[in-house]
């Protein structure tokens, strides 16, 4: 069985559609659905108050007639510990380093 360069060409170009399907397919499988972002503004802490984590704007909590201590709690989102960000397609905290000032 003979095939052109054309068909070939062809072949070669499916092959490389099907690839990078399954690859888009393996990484979306691989960022739960509630984190899943295309950009930072996608994603909000995950609690009302001192929150630890963060989701998409999708799953955010409802934090209707809901009151917050002003603590700046320790490991938490709370007084610019960290800060909310979409890497890599998943939303994610990033910790600040804080040196203790004398």
């Amino acid at each position: 069985m003979k095939f052109s360069k054309k068909s070939l060409e062809n072949i070669c170009f499916q092959k490389q559609i099907i690839l990078l399907l399954l690859v888009v397919f393996l990484v979306s499988c691989s960022v739960p659905e509630n984190k899943v972002c295309t950009a930072d503004r996608d994603c909000v802490p995950d609690a009302c108050c001192h929150a630890t984590d963060t989701v998409n704007t999708a799953n955010k909590p409802d934090c209707s007639g809901l009151l917050c201590t002003m603590n700046c709690e320790p490991g938490t989102l709370d007084c610019g510990q960290g800060e909310i960000k979409c890497l890599q397609g998943s939303c994610q905290v990033v910790w600040q380093e804080y040196t203790e000032r004398t």
